[in-house]
């Protein structure tokens, strides 16, 4: 399995990464994480070879932790090598526990600079639009708001621009005004109903990085990934994740976790080789 991709044609990474959304808080609704246990992952995460984080501003707990912080004191300056994804479009206000609308176009150079300002960088590697929330991707128009990024990308605040949450209409929309190197779905081996617009970003030699990798809000119990675990003496994630990157030479991988042990646990399934019966269950 080729552990590596070329995001963009030009930026080799890892296709195991690392997602920042649960480092503020580990559970949606639940109380703010230990400072010092964030900094602690994200530092063993790049030890690890994790050179892929995603990330976003609006990520953050009332009380506590905002992923961007945290990813700059820990890692700032950044190692060679290190790209940092991050999204833009969903609004969330000062009272606001989640995203709760979307920024027009004429808010989002505002929410570019807040990105580059809290990560502390002169150019983000990879920005995705993210035009919907977590119900069934719509075909709504988006070339106004992509335009606005796309213009960033020439301006050079930007090196490469993503989509999340997208339908196949909207990623072609998109690719008429320019080159989209990544897409950001939602997708996990037992739930693999985006595979049209997988087999487009195989096509397309554009990444897919699921932003459920292990299922969602809680990790599924599917008895054919039970039973690949059991005879790997492997942890359900790890199926899930290995089978992830299984699936697709183009798949990126992107848990994220507020604990240094699923860290080590999510990292380690990089090198799971799952047999071709395996996948063949998985595929059922």
């Amino acid at each position: 399995m080729t552990q590596h991709f070329d995001l963009g044609g030009d930026l080799r990474i890892s296709r195991m990464g690392f997602g920042a959304m649960r480092l503020p808080a580990s559970t949606r609704g639940g109380p703010a994480n230990d400072r010092g246990t964030g900094l602690k992952i994200l530092r063993r995460a790049v030890e690890l070879g994790v050179d892929h984080i995603d990330t976003a501003a609006f990520y953050y707990h009332p009380d506590g932790q905002a992923a961007n912080e945290l990813i700059r004191a820990a890692l700032a300056p950044y190692p060679p090598g290190l790209v940092v994804a991050t999204k833009v479009g969903p609004y969330r206000g000062p009272g606001d526990p989640y995203p709760s609308g979307q920024l027009p176009a004429s808010g989002l150079r505002a929410e570019v600079e807040r990105n580059l300002a809290e990560l502390g960088l002169d150019r983000l590697d990879l920005v995705y639009l993210r035009p919907g929330g977590l119900e069934t991707p719509q075909d709504e128009p988006i070339g106004e708001r992509f335009e606005v990024l796309a213009g960033l990308r020439e301006e050079g605040l930007i090196r490469h621009l993503g989509l999340s949450h997208v339908s196949p209409a909207q990623l072609d929309e998109a690719r008429r005004i320019a080159p989209v190197a990544a897409v950001q779905n939602r997708f996990d081996v037992t739930q693999p109903q985006d595979a049209a617009l997988l087999e487009t970003c195989e096509r397309e030699h554009i990444a897919y990085a699921p932003y459920f990798p292990l299922g969602g809000f809680g990790i599924p119990d599917d008895a054919r990934v039970n039973a690949i675990a059991a005879r790997h003496g492997a942890t359900v994630p790890q199926v899930l994740l290995a089978g992830l990157l299984a699936l697709s030479p183009v798949m990126l991988a992107i848990p994220g976790t507020g604990s240094p042990d699923h860290l080590e646990e999510n990292v380690a399934a990089a090198d799971l080789a799952l047999a071709p019966e395996d996948l063949a269950a998985l595929k059922r």
